[in-house]
């Protein structure tokens, strides 16, 4: 159940920085003005609380890890919302990086 509830708060981490750095894009690039710059900023504020409700206890460990799982998550929101479209290199980077999260959380200690 650990893993379980660890990978759903990495899922929930994801769309919530995601979304708001999404959120603050939109809003200054693309001129959609402050209430969109306002909700990526409370986006942003509430990925730092989901990140500390993982399991482990050690801050460096769900960082690094989480890195991983952003590299996936940001490539799957560009496809989802912004019609993006990886190439080879893309998937064999998010794949390595999806190895390395299972290594630094869920590795044997």
């Amino acid at each position: 159940m650990t893993v379980a509830k660890s990978v759903l708060l990495f899922g929930l981490a994801a769309v919530l920085e995601i979304g708001g750095a999404w959120l603050m894009w939109k809003g200054i690039r693309d001129s959609r003005g402050w209430l969109w710059i306002g909700g990526g900023v409370v986006s942003l504020g509430l990925y730092g609380a989901v990140a500390t409700l993982q399991p482990d206890a050690s801050f460096g460990r769900i960082l690094a890890a989480y890195g991983g799982v952003f590299i996936v998550s940001s490539l799957l929101w560009a496809m989802l919302l912004d019609g993006f479209r990886p190439d080879r290199w893309d998937i064999t980077g998010a794949i390595v990086a999806l190895i390395g999260v299972s290594l630094i959380m869920y590795g044997p200690r």
